[in-house]
């Protein structure tokens, strides 16, 4: 499995930093050749000092090449007037007015590229950790092997304190495995043999067996890899903003480049107002300013994934929220054991906390936690299994233990609809012991305490119209949480499929913002224009999310809110102060008041300027937050 590259080399050995570093070589060696003592006057009868800027420009072909292919998909964005600029520069022999644009383009876009990876760098750290071979078992002989050749059904050896290499299910053995990289729950949990085991899970003190279920390129630390390469390779929409700006400020441009030119019949002129016209507050400052709002988040607890929502946040109109985790504190507390005939309810409690000590399932850690409580003694499974749509089965005491849904066990017999008690509007789930009905166990997840204020200030403080509120959970259970913290849209049952096709059709309307923490919000939280995921959730939603709150509170959630109004506040303070400043260089350009070079310089100090604006999104502001004043 191929790793990533280190950070040093992927953000400071691109090609932007490159031809950005070329550039600043090649103006110094200019000025030193040009103005040094003992100064050479000629390289193949060609001024020495113009010599470095011809390389320097033509470091710069990279980059028009890629303008030319924006260009060609009739994408016409701020970064095109740098490409002409160049292009006359170079046929004017205007060498170092070229090769200081040359610097400003690669200059900006090297920025755009360290936001990226800035971003990713929690989930390169995490790919590291995955080994590159394992242990197969076969003929009572172990061998090493590269990773890429294990085959489903082999079966490995984990040793103690190994990481997993694969998705499997532990074959022989008895140790505990460390998942909180994959889930983000901080909980050790036992294996035995049945237990399905994660690629990348950390084992304990004791050797395992496991027997392959997927391959390395199927299993879940490949597919963080492969959502990683994927989030690389695709250009985020770090200049939307400058590219709605540049869309009327590059023809105005180009007309008063033409104008000058025509006017004045010097095509000086033309390069000159081009020169100063090179949209740098967009091109440096815009993503100075999301750089740094993207530093502030990171102290805040909040990690930016895709640069582009702190752009987006402050347009969505729609906010929609899953339930469980997100509005709720995700840990339900066993409010309810209803034992079935024969039955007591410490006996079924302890058979069941035994076995949900190896599951991954929310209700497994409220049901533990309640038998704790009572002193409930737990004993060890002689075997388990967790299958999808089979629940969780066990063997405890010498007894079969299956934990399952209403639904399921109807399904599967009929004949327990009539022993089930009635539905209530809580959480439940229900138990057979040696196939006879054992209990139903009821839970409730209460809302969080800031739920409701935080709500109520969606709409006035931050410009929401709507407010929905979208669970995969009973229609009673989330009318039960709408009404507690003041939501009036509710849509309830919804499976992944009807999420996804719900925020979409919201998000044809206006922007949307989308909070979720479970597996089944991945697809929805994609889908949003911006996705939202809590960290305590799995490690698919957090690849699928656009910004991940690593500590699950809704006033983080407000905090991220107001980064981005006051982001996308600076940058276009950034933006359009800079091009009113260029505007007057243009004008004097176009009078003949600015040759190229000296544009190019007073170009520079206007991106200083801009800079140096924009710098002040890193900066914390005195209050980041109102929320806590209106509870």
């Amino acid at each position: 499995m191929n790793r990533p590259p280190s950070t040093f080399v992927a953000v400071f050995c691109t090609k932007e930093v490159v031809i950005a570093a070329i550039a600043l070589v090649g103006i110094g060696l200019h000025l030193i050749l040009r103005f040094g003592p003992g100064a050479i006057d000629t390289v193949l009868g060609f001024p020495a000092h113009a010599v470095p800027l011809f390389v320097a420009l033509a470091g710069g072909v990279p980059l028009l090449l890629g303008l030319a292919r924006h260009l060609a998909r009739r994408e016409f964005s701020a970064d095109l007037l740098a490409g002409v600029s160049i292009v006359t520069s170079a046929v004017l022999g205007e060498y170092l007015a070229g090769t200081l644009v040359v610097l400003m383009l690669s200059g900006g876009q090297a920025l755009e590229a360290y936001a990226v990876r800035r971003a990713s760098f929690a989930l390169e750290a995490l790919a590291r950790r995955m080994p590159s071979r394992a242990h197969r078992k076969q003929d009572g002989a172990v061998t090493e092997i590269p990773l890429e050749s294990v085959a489903v059904g082999d079966l490995l050896v984990v040793f103690p304190h190994e990481t997993c290499p694969v998705d499997a299910v532990v074959a022989e053995g008895h140790s505990t495995m460390d998942e909180s990289y994959l889930t983000g729950e901080p909980y050790v949990l036992s294996k035995v043999v049945g237990s399905a085991v994660l690629s990348g899970a950390i084992n304990g003190n004791g050797a395992l067996t496991i027997r392959a279920e997927k391959t390395a390129v199927d299993s879940r630390y490949a597919k963080i890899m492969q959502v990683m390469r994927e989030s690389e390779q695709r250009r985020p929409a770090l200049r939307r903003l400058g590219d709605q700006i540049g869309a009327v400020y590059t023809p105005l441009a180009v007309a008063l480049a033409l104008i000058a030119w025509a006017a004045s019949g010097e095509a000086q002129r033309f390069l000159a107002v081009l020169v100063v016209a090179t949209p740098c507050p967009l091109l440096i400052g815009i993503p100075v300013a999301i750089i740094g709002s993207v530093s502030l988040a990171a102290r805040r607890g909040i990690i930016i994934k895709d640069p582009a929502v702190l752009e987006k946040i402050d347009t969505c109109r729609t906010a929609i929220f899953d339930k469980t985790g997100t509005l709720t504190y995700g840990h339900p507390e066993l409010t309810e054991v209803l034992p079935g005939d024969g039955f007591t309810r410490d006996e079924v409690l302890a058979a069941v906390a035994s076995l949900e000590r190896y599951s991954r399932h929310p209700l497994a850690t409220a049901t533990i936690a309640a038998a704790g409580k009572t002193g409930l003694k737990l004993a060890d499974a002689a075997e388990v299994s967790e299958r999808p749509g089979e629940g969780l089965r066990g063997t405890i005491g010498g007894r079969a233990v299956q934990v399952t849904s209403r639904k399921k066990l109807v399904a599967q017999s009929p004949t327990f609809a009539a022993t089930l008690p009635p539905l209530s509007g809580g959480l439940e789930c229900v138990a057979q012991i040696d196939g006879q009905y054992g209990a139903t166990f009821r839970y409730r997840d209460e809302p969080r305490a800031e739920g409701k204020a935080f709500i109520g200030h969606l709409k006035p403080h931050h410009g929401f119209d709507r407010v929905l509120l979208v669970s995969g959970d009973r229609e009673s259970e989330v009318r039960y949480l709408a009404e507690k913290v003041g939501i009036t849209e509710v849509r309830a049952g919804q499976s992944p499929e009807q999420k996804l096709a719900l925020v979409r059709e919201e998000t044809k309307k206006a922007g949307t913002v989308f909070l979720g923490d479970g597996i089944n919000d991945a697809p929805a939280l994609t889908a949003a224009t911006v996705g939202i995921a809590f960290g305590q959730g799995s490690d698919v939603t957090a690849e699928a999310a656009g910004a991940v709150i690593l500590e699950s509170s809704l006033e983080r959630v407000d905090e991220l809110l107001h980064i981005g109004k006051r982001m996308r506040a600076i940058a276009l303070q950034t933006a359009i102060g800079g091009m009113a400043l260029s505007l007057i260089g243009m004008l004097l350009a176009a009078g003949g008041y600015l040759p190229p070079v000296a544009g190019a310089v007073a170009q520079e100090v206007i991106d200083v300027g801009a800079v140096l604006n924009a710098l002040r999104a890193s900066l914390t502001p005195r209050v980041l937050t109102d929320f806590k004043t209106t509870r």
